[in-house]
């Protein structure tokens, strides 16, 4: 059985030494501040970039490179491996298509070449759980079709609870109207977002205050995950620059579901550009979304 690779791509999200151990290629998405394109060699910390978002900066974004698809991919085919790329949303980023693109260009050149592009459905963790599992089958002697398989088949059953604090953010990228940004900033309306079977972000209902919503994503978490609350499966906190809020929202899974496989990391720059700083979101395996 030949050998394959698993790559991504940056809007994972998987922790950097999750990366290096596993050697997970990763093909970067690119936001852009101020004319300065960052995603590649040149990046800005976590830190530094929501900061910015704070002083008012609002960055854009970009997909994935075609030039940098062909390379990264070009580069393990040089090596006699297979490719099984898993990639972030295709409702939410012009990148699937493009590395749907690139593979398919490499392997109509290349008749020996095989690139199997699969679209996660999902945004960061939630992406990057899908990835963690690929790795894991892989592990347990698995070969990319089955691999590839198994991820089509159960794709839908990784989930994602999400709050932002600033709705303006959300108004900036056309989720909300401008009217209810101000009406419910003055209210404190913190809005629920869930990742749909389409793999978009669509609203999942509204609370009172941040505490409330941050609760509000743990007690669907728990109605979600189903029999899945019996297992080891990681759960992921992804948050944007909210580290105090991510660690309470751990202490709440560990109390309230006696877990403590879990995982957190910022969300990154080209999803964090859309959901602003203070922003949290839970990935975990659970029932059919």
């Amino acid at each position: 059985m030949k050998d394959f690779v698993i790559t991504a791509d940056s809007n994972c999200d998987l922790l950097p030494e999750y990366i290096k151990e596993k050697a997970i290629g990763i093909i970067p998405h690119y936001y852009d501040i101020n004319g300065v394109t960052y995603g590649d060699e040149l990046n800005l910390t976590p830190k530094e970039f929501y900061d910015k978002m704070r002083a008012g900066v609002m960055p854009t974004t970009m997909a994935s490179n075609p030039a940098v698809i062909r390379e990264t991919f070009q580069s393990y085919l040089d090596k006699g491996l297979d490719v099984l790329h898993i990639s972030f949303s295709s409702a939410l980023s012009g990148g699937h298509s493009n590395v749907a693109a690139g593979a398919r260009e490499l392997c109509e050149e290349n008749q020996e070449a095989k690139i199997v592009v699969l679209d996660s459905l999902n945004v960061s963790l939630g992406e990057g759980l899908v990835v963690m599992k690929a790795v894991q089958l892989k592990e347990a002697g698995m070969g990319i079709d089955e691999v590839a398989a198994w991820i089509e088949e159960n794709k839908l059953k990784f989930c994602v609870q999400f709050t932002v604090d600033d709705l303006f953010h959300l108004q900036r990228g056309g989720r909300v109207s401008k009217m209810t940004a101000i009406v419910g900033s003055m209210i404190n309306v913190k809005p629920i977002l869930v990742v749909n079977k389409d793999g978009a972000l669509v609203p999942g209902g509204t609370v009172r205050g941040r505490k409330k919503s941050l609760s509000t994503i743990v007690n669907r978490m728990e109605t979600q995950m189903g029999n899945h609350k019996n297992g080891n499966n990681p759960i992921c906190i992804v948050h944007g620059d909210a580290a105090e809020d991510a660690a309470y929202i751990a202490e709440l899974i560990k109390e309230r579901l006696h877990i403590n496989n879990i995982m957190i990391n910022t969300i990154s720059p080209s999803i964090g550009a859309h959901s602003g700083p203070g922003a949290i979101g839970i990935c975990y395996l659970g029932e059919e979304r």
